[in-house]
């Protein structure tokens, strides 16, 4: 189910041109997934301390009042614990990653009380911005979805580069230059296929390819597989096609065998 829902996200993402169409495909993603409620920020380096570039949510009208009337985006912990983290976490793991103070308790307890739990965090340093998060939340008292959270991973990073593209980063750097072997290191990974794996497809080596990956992390000045995944997304060195497509087909071709 999770891989179908990121598979229809990948679909209206291709024709979200705005930034209400993305926020339509989050809301359904969101809703599918088993979560309550979405918040997605992107941050250019000019806005640290101001607001967002591209700030999406459909968080209760009461804590988006409360979060803005006091600005507590300076102060929020989630927003620092995305800078010790590159990949997601929930919120009941943030002491794990940032010292919690008595304030950023009182900050969290308010916004169980407007009607905010649990959420889970996906932090993005991406392309042409300083950062961007996206993020899922549950209803005060619920549990987060344990089954949907690695979709959430996916859905999450592929929204950030739907709404890079939306915005029109203008201060997108010079596209990295990468090699066919290592674009084709790449594609495999991104299609959720290990070294090992990788190497005996491309007839290379596992050492082979985890140098090739990374080169291809360097040139894009990355430091985690999803970074470099959506970097070349957002570059169009891939597409979604080249991911999804090619999952769709496998099915297809595995159903037809054991037909």
């Amino acid at each position: 189910m999770c891989i179908e829902v990121v598979e229809g996200f990948v679909g209206e993402l291709q024709d979200a041109n705005l930034e209400k169409d993305l926020a339509l495909a989050l809301t359904k993603a969101t809703q599918q997934l088993g979560f309550d409620h979405f918040a997605l920020t992107l941050e250019s380096p000019s806005s640290l301390e101001t607001a967002p570039a591209v700030l999406l949510h459909d968080y209760p009208d009461e804590w988006a009042r409360v979060y803005v009337s006091f600005d507590l985006a300076g102060r929020d912990p989630v927003r620092r614990a995305c800078d010790k983290s590159m990949v997601g976490f929930s919120w009941q793991k943030l002491e794990r990653l940032i010292p919690l103070t008595r304030g950023d308790r009182q900050m969290l307890a308010v916004g169980r009380e407007c009607g905010i739990g649990d959420g889970y965090t996906v932090p993005r340093f991406l392309p042409g911005t300083t950062r961007g998060t996206c993020t899922f939340a549950v209803a005060p008292g619920q549990e987060l979805p344990k089954p949907g959270l690695f979709a959430a991973e996916i859905v999450g990073g592929l929204a950030l580069v739907s709404a890079l593209e939306i915005c029109g980063d203008a201060g997108r750097p010079a596209k990295a230059v990468l090699s066919d072997r290592q674009r084709d290191c790449l594609l495999w990974s991104a299609r959720g296929k290990t070294a090992a794996e990788t190497a005996i497809i491309l007839g290379i080596s596992a050492e082979t390819v985890v140098q090739h990956l990374k080169m291809a992390r360097e040139r894009y000045d990355v430091h985690c597989r999803q970074s470099l995944i959506l970097s070349a997304l957002y570059h169009g060195l891939i597409g979604f096609g080249d991911i999804f497509g090619w999952r769709a087909r496998t099915r297809s071709i595995a159903a037809l065998l054991d037909s």
